[in-house]
């Protein structure tokens, strides 16, 4: 999809040269491709760029892939196979093609419902950075959309909560709906169209096109009382900017469907990231408050439940939901501040002066006079700095300040050298 503008940037200079680059890999390992702003590209370089596009398009579209889904459900057990080394579904006419790879064979039909676990993930930080949610956190958000009334689910980068939907579409008395957009296009094996669209979310880009835009819209109308929510869970190396604009973009979609009363109005969302990224995600949409809620991962090593300290995972639930209404389990500890009108943990103690649960991280924090806030335990309030900070650190590192003018207390973006010229 479109690349994103970048700004290359020089200590001392107030204006840097402009360039676009990959949206979705920030590694130029990953996607070399690079352009500066003002760079005339010749034909020649232009027709490179196309014949290495064509060149790295899936095999198959999501329509052959779902006719061939259709085909391969009709197979005897003996006969399902998965290529590993591929990634792919095999029909019987492909095994030769496939004959010196690993595959997967008797593919059940559980395996088929649960795709993220058939997969490979993808983990790398800076481009896909697929860590799957553990069944508990899954289940959990599952069961809390539910009891907030939400029956249709807007699954932006959650395959692991996508498909638990999906797996229980079938029953009777579940009546909530899901629409996967992801930019993993391996899922279209398992997917249908209004299932599954193949999205880029750091640049809001359909891979399907109009089709695929009409798609999400239709599932964002509400209709018969069905409300939607959104719940992403981006790469954490993601540029929460670019992220930002894209959630904008879906929730202008939302705006837009012909319900009345969504004007002036935000889509119901959940976004899942670290708690350190909480000054980010405020700034881009101030109507968000962060839950204490873990969220944790099966196959990321730190991103676990049940650690203590600085080993529980720093992965929260960002949202523009009333506080209150997020019930948290309280058998994991967590517990309802009556002055702070939410769930915290249980080692969020609420502080009289803050009059706040101030805790980010899970651990008790303490209260700093001389700072007017509270920090994390292990801080220290160190006079040279005037501020708390680790109790092993040099105080005599000079600060770099402003990449612009040199000054200490912002940062390029908000040198007052830049908004006056």
């Amino acid at each position: 999809g479109p690349a994103l503008l970048f700004v290359k940037t020089s200590q001392g200079k107030e204006e840097g040269r402009r360039f676009y680059a990959c949206s979705a890999c920030r590694d130029r390992k990953d996607c070399n491709f690079f352009q500066w702003e003002d760079e005339k590209v010749s034909e020649t370089r232009l027709a490179a760029r196309e014949e290495y596009n064509r060149n790295h398009q899936p095999f198959f579209t999501h329509r052959q892939n779902v006719d061939r889904y259709k085909n391969f459900v009709l197979l005897p057990l003996s006969k399902r196979r998965f290529c590993q080394e591929c990634q792919q579904l095999l029909l019987p006419a492909e095994w030769e093609k496939h004959s010196d790879h690993q595959f997967l064979c008797d593919i059940t039909t559980a395996q088929l419902k649960s795709p993220s676990q058939l997969l490979y993930p993808l983990e790398n930080k800076k481009t896909n950075a697929q860590y799957l949610f553990a069944d508990r956190s899954c289940q959990f958000l599952l069961n809390l959309l539910i009891d907030l009334g939400f029956r249709r689910v807007l699954s932006v980068g959650t395959p692991r909560l996508h498909e638990m939907i999906q797996s229980k579409a079938s029953q009777e008395e579940f009546s909530v709906r899901s629409l996967l957009l992801d930019i993993d296009f391996r899922y279209s094996q398992f997917y249908t169209e209004d299932e599954f669209c193949h999205y880029n979310m750091f640049n809001h880009h359909f891979f399907g096109g109009e089709a695929a835009r009409e798609t999400c819209r239709k599932f964002l109308y509400e209709e018969n009382g069905e409300r939607v929510i959104m719940v992403t869970d981006p790469p954490f190396g993601g540029l929460v900017e670019a992220l930002a604009s894209s959630f904008k973009k879906l929730m202008a979609m939302w705006r837009e469907t012909e319900k009345e009363g969504h004007d002036n109005k935000e889509m119901p969302t959940f976004w899942i990231f670290p708690y350190f990224f909480e000054s980010r995600i405020l700034d881009f949409f101030p109507s968000f408050s962060m839950m204490d809620y873990q969220v944790d991962y099966d196959n990321h090593a730190l991103y676990k439940h049940g650690k203590t300290g600085r080993r529980q995972s720093p992965v929260r639930i960002f949202t523009n939901l009333t506080p209150s209404m997020i019930v948290l389990p309280e058998e994991e500890g967590y517990r309802f501040c009556t002055v702070c009108q939410r769930y915290v943990s249980s080692g969020n103690q609420h502080c009289e002066i803050c009059n706040s649960c101030t805790s980010k991280d899970g651990r008790r924090w303490k209260h700093c006079v001389l700072c007017k806030k509270c920090v994390k335990p292990s801080w220290f309030h160190c006079n040279n700095c005037n501020c708390c900070t680790l109790q092993k650190h040099s105080c005599e590192k000079a600060d770099v300040g402003c990449f612009v003018c040199g000054k200490a207390g912002h940062k390029r973006s908000a040198c007052p050298s830049l908004s006056c010229t």
